[in-house]
């Protein structure tokens, strides 16, 4: 049986440093430096956005700036989420595939279901829309972003818990129109919390859990946890100096 590395590594008051981190570890393990790797983490106050997104087209950014919020890019593409200490981010890093369907499709084929199984695990239906949507009750949960860069394979997602869905409102903007116009269905924008769909208070470590079994069903692999590797952390430390902590990356 294979084995899958977990590591709940986090900086949940520097969001920088978090995505900092997140490209560290895709990058270790596109290059072979680690294993397969499922990242389970937090964020305080933060929004993050794709790749090919504006700030200031996707942040209400006086909201952000009186909030203390902290505007932070990711290097996957995808829309902008809200990030509170009410939200759980999971992330997963694999070897290349070989043959078969492409990566990239590969991963919003099969590996994007370990999340679902997941959710199975907690007592939700989850269902898929608009690709990478992860839908329980016809309401979003989850959204999810995936990257074949550097020639691994890598997917993420936030999770939507317990999550202040006021402040998620007020700081990010809808482009319905726009939605509209790429016949994209509302349902992104229609969200809720897995508390919420589900009736009950959900625990960090039961989510956890769950995440960790659901993959571990989905790739027939044992998991263990682990601590960030030396090259994790000092690729992290450059990245957070030379990319995620400036506005020119962040903000434009």
């Amino acid at each position: 049986m294979s084995r899958l590395r977990v590591l709940l590594y986090e900086t949940p008051h520097d969001p920088h440093m978090n995505l900092a981190f997140e490209e560290a570890f895709a990058r270790a393990r596109a290059t072979g430096v680690v294993g397969d790797t499922l990242r389970i983490w937090r964020n305080s106050n933060a929004v993050v956005i794709g790749y090919f997104q504006e700030a200031a087209i996707e942040v209400n950014m006086s909201v952000a700036e009186a909030r203390g919020i902290r505007v932070v890019r990711r290097f996957t593409g995808g829309g902008a989420v809200y990030h509170d200490l009410g939200n759980l981010n999971f992330a997963i890093a694999l070897r290349p595939r070989e043959r078969g369907e492409s990566a990239i499709d590969y991963l919003y084929s099969h590996v994007i279901k370990g999340v679902l199984n997941a959710l199975k695990l907690l007592g939700a239906a989850p269902r898929l829309e608009n690709v990478n949507d992860v839908v329980v009750g016809g309401r979003k949960v989850a959204g999810i972003a995936a990257s074949t860069r550097w020639g691994g394979m890598f997917l993420h997602g936030c999770l939507l818990v317990s999550t202040d869905l006021g402040v998620l409102s007020e700081v990010l903007r809808v482009p319905k129109e726009k939605l509209r116009d790429k016949g994209v269905s509302e349902v992104k924008y229609r969200v809720a919390n897995l508390e919420e769909v589900l009736g009950r208070r959900v625990d960090y470590y039961e989510l956890v859990d769950a995440i960790v079994r659901g993959y571990e069903e989905l790739l027939g692999a044992e998991a263990y946890f682990d601590i960030p590797s030396r090259e994790e952390l000092e690729a992290a430390k450059i990245l957070y100096e030379y990319k995620y902590s400036r506005d020119e990356w962040n903000l434009q």
